[in-house]
């Protein structure tokens, strides 16, 4: 298991590392700040990145920027907040404007079609690669397997409002967890 850096990153290394992330993460950013925070940087473990995900989830928003809002708050306040979400927004905004004027002249052209008909596949697979990575702190754990495997169901087949499926999901998720812990406890205290 990988431990996360103790000394906290300054405002500049926020705002580049979150600039990088912003410029090589074509079709979702997320697998690239995973990999950015947990992976190269080792700002967090993979578990707490895991964990502070989850609670970005939760809240109102794109996820990765309230990751990076929140990675920012937790290293610098305020200050750093604003560093990692301008350092992610900058390079993608600019990009995305001259994507759009390119694909506004040149949508009919066969050639310009399949090549973006290519980044939403490439895309796709960065999300999917970075969901397996997202969940393996959850290898050997039952609760949050079920917890995940019950969200995916009732999200992805049965097509429930992700709102609702998450105002149920995560009381049940709070007692299951806490239930485990109890349990734990007294069969420690028993040996």
């Amino acid at each position: 298991m990988q431990e996360a850096a103790t000394a906290a990153p300054g405002l500049m290394e926020l705002f580049m590392g979150f600039l990088t992330v912003g410029l090589l993460g074509f079709g979702g950013v997320l697998p690239w700040a995973r990999r950015m925070i947990v992976e190269q940087r080792r700002w967090m473990t993979a578990a707490e990145f895991t964990d502070l995900l989850a609670l970005c989830q939760f809240l109102p928003g794109p996820n990765v920027i309230n990751v990076s809002a929140a990675l920012g708050l937790r290293f610098q306040g305020i200050a750093g907040a604003v560093a990692c979400f301008v350092g992610l927004m900058a390079a993608p905004m600019a990009v995305v404007i001259a994507l759009g004027a390119v694909f506004a002249r040149y949508a009919e052209v066969p050639e310009v079609r399949r090549t973006f008909a290519g980044l939403a596949a490439g895309a796709s697979a960065l999300v999917l690669a970075t969901a397996i990575k997202i969940a393996a702190p959850l290898r050997g754990r039952i609760d949050g397997i079920l917890v995940a495997l019950a969200t995916l169901a009732a999200v992805a087949w049965l097509r429930l409002p992700m709102l609702p499926v998450l105002l149920v999901i995560g009381p049940v998720a709070i007692a299951l967890a806490w239930a485990l812990r109890i349990g734990q406890s007294d069969a420690a205290r028993r040996r």
